[in-house]
Order: structure tokens, then C-alpha cells, then sequence
């Protein structure tokens, strides 16, 4: 039987937007995913932003913003697990979980050189292997992280949550920077409204 490929799109989605879309649909296609999963992660009791959008909410628009694509769907493993989410505790539950799946973790081209600082990363990369979206002109030992990381070319797109959250402050459009639903999601519920 053949194994399923699963990427996961980890993320604070906060809020989601096309750029998050557009590289898990380069990563899918280039690697020949069978499905992305999408898994917003939880915030620490000691928010960094006082405007950070609640739990509900930010599960909720990575809902809608992944609704209309066959192979996208959402993993809410890390707001739901109590305590610090370690990517590593994260995946050892999810190869526990599905033994038959083959995991592949999606990571920006800003994480790549760092990776293998990451916490107990000589046990997580045995549970899952990267694929290191790149960014034209950025510089890696690509011989030295291919044991772990998958190279995939990924369209410049200087778009972030920070920009939208900005534009939501200030009543610039929204339009093409976040999917219709996830448009009407932050209007009808006000979110992003009151803080600089």
C-alpha cells in the first residue's frame, strides 16, 4: 500500500493570508503531496500583541481560507494539547497517531538555517522530513540540510499578517491579500480594530 504524503503548514495564522496559500499549494505541487495540513499554533499565555486574535478566531479563518481546495485541510493538535507546542512534540503525536503517513514539515526560507537549532531537532528530524521554501538570491549549505530538507522554489511575496493587520487599522483594502471568506470573517467580527 502506498504511503500518504502529508505536508503540514504550521503557523500562528493570525490572520491567514494568500501568501500562506500560495506556498503550500508550491509545496504540494513540487513535492507531490497528498494533502496539506494546515495547523494554526497556540500563544503562549504572555500574548506578544494585545490584539491577537483568539484561539476560535484564528482556527476559524484558516478554515475558511482552506474550504474550497480538495487536498487542504486544518489540524487544530496544537490548540488543543495543554502546555509549551514544541514542533517535535507535535509530530511525535502525529506519527503515533498515523503510522501509515509520511510527514513533511513546511518551513519559509527564513527558518531553513536555522532549523537545526530547533528544539530536540536530531529527534524531529527522524519523525519528519522539511521542505524549505526558497527564496531567490537567499544563501544555504544546501549539501550540508539536504539530509532533511526538500529545496522547493517559492514566488517572492513580501506579504505578511503584520500588513494586513496594518491595512484592518487604517481602512485600506483587503482585497487579494486574504481569500473572500477570511475578508468577511475579520469585518463581521471586528478583529484588528483597536490597537497601533
Amino acid at each position: 500500500m502506498t504511503r500518504k504524503k502529508i505536508g503540514i503548514m504550521g503557523g500562528t495564522f493570525d490572520p491567514i493570508h494568500n501568501a500562506h496559500l500560495l506556498a503550500a499549494e508550491q509545496a504540494r505541487d513540487a513535492v507531490g503531496l497528498d494533502e496539506v495540513w494546515f495547523m494554526p499554533a497556540n500563544i503562549p499565555p504572555h500574548k506578544q500583541r494585545p490584539d491577537i486574535a483568539d484561539t476560535h478566531h484564528r482556527l476559524r479563518m484558516t478554515e475558511l481560507a482552506t474550504q474550497d481546495h480538495p487536498q487542504f485541510t486544518v489540524t487544530d493538535i496544537e490548540l488543543t494539547r495543554e502546555g509549551k507546542s514544541y514542533t517535535v512534540d507535535t509530530m511525535q503525536q502525529l506519527v503515533d497517531t498515523y503510522p501509515d503517513y509520511d510527514f513533511f514539515f513546511i518551513i519559509g526560507g527564513d527558518m531553513i538555517a536555522i532549523l537545526p537549532k530547533w528544539y530536540r531537532f536530531d529527534h524531529l528530524s527522524t519523525l519528519v522530513r522539511f521542505i524549505g521554501l526558497m527564496r531567490p538570491g537567499s544563501v544555504y549549505d544546501k549539501e550540508a540540510l539536504s539530509a532533511y530538507v526538500t529545496f522547493v522554489e517559492n514566488p517572492v511575496w513580501e506579504l505578511s499578517s503584520s500588513l494586513i493587520r496594518e491595512n484592518v487599522r487604517t481602512g485600506k483594502s483587503l482585497r487579494y491579500l486574504v481569500p473572500p471568506t477570511v475578508e468577511c470573517y475579520i469585518k463581521e467580527n471586528r478583529l484588528y480594530e483597536h490597537f497601533a
